[in-house]
């Protein structure tokens, strides 16, 4: 597999000559063009869940600790300081204390202290009944549910209390999702006009039309940014957008946009381009309301699990380069998926047929046939990578009598209506933020977490996410998580159907640009990238 993952990065490079000529020194100047596939529901990082907001608005904050952005696999031994100089633990690994970087004012010119790092988690942390300037949607809530409190020590030391050890806390800290805000500027705010202290101001973002950000000239890295600025257009539709870039409208395409039947097109029109693929961290997964009638019978969320044909989504959606696998990404660029003889004896996986026929007699004992069918609209977000693997999940789900309508969702309302639970069936992408089993459990499976989209609740498995979370011996944890797995698949909590392998082209005068290959989320401050003259 890993060979085989390896060729498929390297076939998918094409300009190759650009990559073998002698390295030439940063260049300062110039605005690098994006496009967007989608208008951000808000710039606001800490309450979205998508890389549409990620994207853009990354490169306008700093995190305390970053994932070393020179290396293509995010690893909690490679962390590198960013808002944080230094850090250490105490004895029992339950107080982490970060020495804070001096002299960083944010963009409109106030200080950055420890009191904006004690705000930002005091918020993070914030109960949904709890009054003040809190966040309006707070996906990644569940993450710190460890975090006891966070204290200043004076104007440039934070103290993160914890209630137990939890190895992943440096790992949640480093990730895209995890920027300082400004203490002084309101979360609504926020949301249209953020203030960072990152690499590039905010100028302006105009809906469904462009986001605009400007070099940062008072950045602390010194001699960073190298770009000018950097201009994002929001383009709805995927071939008009690809041709544009072919058309050399664009510098950089959205990321993981390019998919393996445009890539051949792209190397067409385009030979010069730089088009890389990776795994995203990102699977294709089916969600059911678990309280919505009738599919609160566990019975047929066991047929619908068993009928996904999951070679037929690779082979249609990505020419059989998607990855099977549960919940953690798989092998090699994920540490924790489970091995693949564990793989193929979960429920869904094997002999297709097989699980095709024994959906079928459950749907049949249930009352269902060819004339009586359930009939069930199927939503998902109003974008190609969600509609078209929707479209295959209808096709799939008539085969055990369930007629399903394709019902597409904008983006600026999808994450809030799935978590309200304003759906009974549909299509949806998870992305995980960090390779890690806190990071995907607590969010996507606990009971109480706001992106637990199905309902699912099982009090044993909270009790091994609990134990796994805990674990400092990282082959015994590895352990816990796919029994996690294992009972995940089991209770179809949330079928997996397959791990996305996709690709981002770039024009060869974009110089510096590393892609990371275990999540699409963290990679995005652009204050090491630039343009060749």
């Amino acid at each position: 597999m890993h060979n085989r993952r390896m060729a498929l990065v390297a076939a998918s490079l094409v300009g190759i000559v650009t990559l073998t000529t002698p390295a030439v020194a940063q260049q300062s100047g110039g605005t690098l063009r994006i496009y967007h596939r989608d208008m951000p529901p808000s710039a606001s990082i800490h309450e979205e869940a998508t890389i549409s907001t990620n994207m853009p608005f990354m490169a306008v904050f700093n995190n305390l600790v970053m994932f070393d952005p020179k290396e293509k696999i995010n690893s909690i031994d490679k962390i590198t300081p960013e808002l944080a100089t230094s850090w250490s633990w105490n004895a029992d690994n339950t107080k982490l204390t970060m020495k804070l970087r001096e002299g960083v004012t944010w963009h409109d010119g106030k200080p950055f202290t420890a009191k904006d790092v004690v705000c930002t988690w005091t918020k993070l942390t914030q109960e949904e009944s709890e009054k003040g300037d809190a966040f309006r949607k707070n996906p990644r809530r569940v993450w710190w549910q460890n975090l006891q409190s966070v204290t200043a020590n004076g104007d440039h030391e934070v103290t993160f209390n914890l209630g137990r050890p939890q190895p992943s806390f440096m790992a949640m800290l480093a990730a895209g999702y995890s920027p300082v805000y400004p203490c002084h500027v309101s979360t609504r705010d926020l949301r249209t006009k953020p203030i960072g202290t990152g690499p590039f101001k905010f100028v302006e973002m105009k809906r469904n039309e462009s986001i605009r950000l400007v070099k940062n000239p008072d950045y602390w890295r010194k001699g960073h940014p190298y770009l000018d600025a950097i201009d994002w257009r929001i383009i709805p539709n995927r071939s008009t957008r690809i041709l544009a870039f072919i058309a050399g409208d664009f510098d950089l395409t959205f990321d993981s946009d390019v998919t393996f039947p445009l890539l051949n097109d792209i190397k067409a029109q385009a030979p010069k381009a730089v088009c890389e693929a990776r795994p995203t961290n990102v699977n294709n997964n089916l969600i059911v309301n678990q309280e919505a009638p009738p599919f609160d019978n566990p019975k047929i969320r066991q047929a619908m699990l068993l009928a996904l044909d999951r070679k037929a989504f690779s082979d249609i959606l990505s020419h059989g380069h998607a990855v099977l696998g549960a919940s953690m990404l798989p092998a090699p660029e994920g540490v924790w998926s489970m091995p693949k003889e564990m793989l193929n004896e979960l429920p869904g996986f094997g002999d297709h047929t097989k699980n095709l026929a024994e959906a079928r007699k459950i749907m049949e004992g249930l009352g269902y046939g060819p004339d009586k069918t359930l009939k069930v609209k199927v939503s998902t977000r109003n974008i190609p990578i969600y509609r078209d693997p929707g479209v295959i999940l209808i096709d799939q789900l008539k085969k055990i009598y369930i007629e399903g309508e394709l019902e597409p969702i904008d983006t600026p309302v999808w994450h809030a209506k799935v978590a309200r639970k304003d759906y009974t069936v549909g299509m949806n992408l998870t992305g995980v933020g960090v390779d890690d089993p806190d990071v995907n459990f607590y969010e996507n499976f606990t009971c109480k977490s706001e992106r637990n989209y199905t309902g699912y609740c099982n009090p044993d498995v909270e009790k091994l996410i609990e134990a796994q979370s805990r674990e400092i011996d990282k082959e015994k944890r590895k352990k816990v998580v796919w029994e996690i797995d294992r009972k995940l698949a089991e209770d179809a909590a949330r079928p997996v159907i397959s791990h996305n392998v996709e690709n981002t082209c770039w024009q060869p005068r974009l110089k510096g640009l590393i892609l990371q290959h275990n999540s699409i989320y963290n990679g995005w401050r652009f204050d090491d990238v630039w343009l060749e003259k």
